[in-house]
């Protein structure tokens, strides 16, 4: 079944989650991978670039949409089956479901040098601040939720496009190989590996 939703439009995403509800009662994995760069299509370079609605347009769609789809599709993700991910020995810390919020290295606070992209970085960081946050209150509920972010690379797509002659030929990965990279960390999940971020080769990302 395939749903069309704007992450932007609350009520959509209440409509989305009632579908799926009404169609299937249960929900293994979500992976909230709306995003976009800057309303003009390119990152500001300096302080001179910054627009407030630039601000709020970019975090609206990076943050706060994927915030929503968990609020929504949280209750679904309980009654998962855990079929994504490792469960481990003791059943006390088994999941029912998994939330992977994609992120970008851009976004971790802790890795960012060059600075510029005020609008997306920051996005960014409220998303793994999300993830974190997520992570703490389904982790205590029963069954629990796994929560994670995921940096999928640089990825050919019309959002990086604009900076890809800056991208080695070798990191400049398709969207099919970034997709097996991100499942393979999906399935390696378990309890114990919820709130933290994660690049596409598995290696664990600096908030």
């Amino acid at each position: 079944m395939v749903l069309k939703l704007d992450v932007n439009h609350e009520q959509e995403i209440l409509e989305a989650a009632e579908q799926v509800k009404q169609n299937f009662g249960r929900l293994d994995l979500l992976i909230n991978s709306s995003a976009m760069l800057h309303p003009s299509k390119r990152g500001e370079t300096s302080l001179r670039d910054v627009s407030a609605q630039g601000v709020i347009s970019t975090l609206t769609t990076n943050t706060v949409g994927p915030l929503v789809m968990a609020k929504y599709f949280a209750p679904l993700l309980q009654k998962g089956s855990g079929a994504f991910g490792q469960q481990p020995a003791v059943k006390a810390k088994h999941h029912s479901g998994i939330i992977a919020n994609i992120t970008a290295k851009v976004g971790s606070i802790g890795d960012n040098g060059l600075g510029g992209w005020y609008s997306y970085r920051m996005s960014k960081a409220a998303l793994n601040m999300a993830t974190r946050n997520l992570s703490i209150e389904l982790g205590r509920s029963r069954p629990k939720v796994v929560c994670v972010s995921i940096h999928p690379g640089t990825v050919n797509t019309d959002l990086s496009r604009p900076y890809h002659k800056n991208v080695p030929k070798e990191k400049l990965f398709s969207p099919e190989h970034s997709v097996s990279c991100l499942m393979s960390i999906i399935n390696s999940l378990n309890i114990d590996k919820t709130g933290k971020a994660y690049s596409w080769d598995g290696t664990e990302l600096p908030w």
